[in-house]
């Protein structure tokens, strides 16, 4: 709920509903409740201002989590694996309980995420990540490996959902879609800057130190400086933004007053924590994310961790593979742009269901090519990459249509959850006697596309109905005239009129 009405004294009589100002929206108690429309290009100018200080943080940082969470697929083709004594069982392990401890932590993490300042609480999970990325160097065995890998899988829980909470603080949802898009083509941005280290990397020569050890370290560094930046300079809602005016904290809030959503919520409502439980779209947006990711996007984001290992089987060098792993990157900043740019024309469902098309192509050109089309298996396997874009897509989707702060962060750690359970299934699928070509991974991609796609649909027909009949429903007016009573600086108490 956010500030509709004018204020008056606490003892004027109303004939509305009065609540407790723990209930409603922090920005409820912003402005004077009587401001005038918001102007057009003044909307704009704030929107502007948003990005240029919100954006870059968000897109750093997006950048240098992927970056060190596929550390371990740089690591292998630099010696990581002979180093700790790893077999490919074991080595599949290390990417499985990053998302194990991801799963198990992550519903915990999103509690945090409404309870403590967002910004903050990121920040401690990112320090602590970036020290446990650096301890990689120290590792030796297959064990201590596991245990740094367990502490990341926790912080990354805060992340991405942190990042679904701020973009929803601060945008319409017309403009989130698009946001989400920019942050998390970062994924990209993190394999060029991760492909070029190591490539620099494989040319150092150090027999107590070597270059795996080097890109923990060097990675780790860079996400420590950022934590801090990221405590100190990014806000933790609009409320609280010091790069705004006072004033333009109030239009900012009334500039996203069209998502119905407010900005944040500390209070956890148990009514919003069933009626997510109860919403059938937070159940196939798990199914979308989770189902299906277990054995494709989970499968081929895994294939960060595994990439060079399988472009190497290709027959290229190891300087070679490096470097192609940065086309990698581009590939996936170009796809990912293309497809979220088209969803004002398409929508989201069809944007998403679009991707597979390309996918599934690439999938099958890597099935049917022969071995020696090192050229040809390498471009198909770039097109197979489409299939990252729906989980873009969808991370935006879902923050669009979900209100309510306790709901939100239940459906996004719930669709987390799932995706983390693929995730964690998704690289027993790369077994050593499917190698070199991995063929039947690759089949199984092909159908499980086609199910993603599906899901999708599905979710789509659902919403269009559930549209239908709240159309066709009558006006519950039970919160339209709902006051919040407020205690200002001077000891004075108001009530002020909140929207619904």
């Amino acid at each position: 709920m956010s500030v509709s009405g004018n204020s008056e004294p606490e003892k004027q009589a109303h004939h509305g509903t009065a609540v407790d100002e723990y209930e409603v929206d922090v920005a409820a108690t912003l402005g004077s409740g009587s401001e005038p429309p918001l102007d057009p290009a003044e909307a704009a100018r704030l929107r502007r201002k948003l990005d240029f200080h919100i954006m870059p943080f968000m897109c750093i940082l997006y950048l240098m989590t992927f970056a060190d969470k596929i550390t371990l697929g740089q690591s292998a083709v630099l010696g990581i694996i002979p180093d700790n004594k790893l077999n490919q069982n074991q080595f599949n392990w290390l990417g499985t309980i990053f998302y194990l401890s991801y799963l198990v932590f992550e519903y915990p993490q999103n509690l945090a995420l409404q309870k403590f300042p967002v910004a903050k609480w990121m920040s401690i999970n990112i320090f602590i990540w970036a020290v446990a990325l650096m301890a990689h160097a120290a590792c030796k065995s297959f064990g201590a490996l596991f245990a740094v890998r367990f502490i990341l899988g926790i912080c990354e829980g805060a992340i991405t959902p942190g990042f679904l909470i701020v973009t929803s603080m601060f945008y319409t949802r017309e403009e989130q879609s698009k946001r989400v898009g920019y942050w998390f083509l970062m994924n990209g941005a993190g394999i060029i800057f991760l492909g070029l280290i190591s490539f620099g990397l494989i040319h150092t020569h150090n027999p107590k130190f070597h270059a795996w050890q080097w890109l923990m370290i060097i990675c780790g560094l860079v996400t420590l400086v950022t934590s801090v930046l990221f405590w100190f300079f990014f806000p933790d809602s609009p409320v609280s933004a010091r790069f705004l005016t006072p004033e333009e904290r109030v239009k900012v809030v009334q500039r996203i007053k069209v998502n119905q959503a407010g900005v944040e919520n500390k209070y956890w409502k148990r009514d919003q924590f069933f009626e997510a439980l109860r919403d059938p779209k937070t159940w196939l947006l798990a199914l979308f994310v989770g189902s299906a990711y277990v054995i494709l996007t989970a499968s081929l984001l895994w294939v960060t961790n595994q990439r060079q290992l399988i472009v190497q089987e290709f027959g290229y060098t190891l300087g070679q593979t490096t470097l192609l792993g940065t086309v990698d990157g581009a590939v996936q900043i170009l796809i990912i742009f293309g497809m979220v740019s088209l969803i004002p024309f398409i929508g989201h469902a069809y944007a998403a269901i679009l991707s597979f098309v390309p996918a599934i192509i690439g999938c099958i050109l890597l099935i049917t090519l022969p071995s020696e089309n090192k050229v040809g298996l390498l471009f198909s396997y770039w097109i197979s990459i489409f299939a990252i874009a729906p989980f873009a897509i969808t991370l935006g989707w879902m923050n669009s249509i979900t209100a309510g702060h306790t709901k939100k962060t239940t459906t996004n750690a719930i669709v987390l959850i799932g995706y983390a359970i693929g995730n964690a299934a998704g690289p027993f699928m790369w077994k050593k006697r499917y190698q070199p070509r991995n063929r039947v991974p690759w089949v199984i991609l092909v159908s499980f596309c086609g199910f993603s796609a599906f899901v999708l649909f599905v979710l789509r027909t659902y919403l269009a109905m559930e549209n239908k009949r709240r159309d066709r429903e009558q006006h519950d007016d039970q919160y339209d005239d709902v006051y919040v009573a407020h205690l200002e600086e001077d000891g004075t108490t108001v009530e002020k009129k909140v929207d619904r």
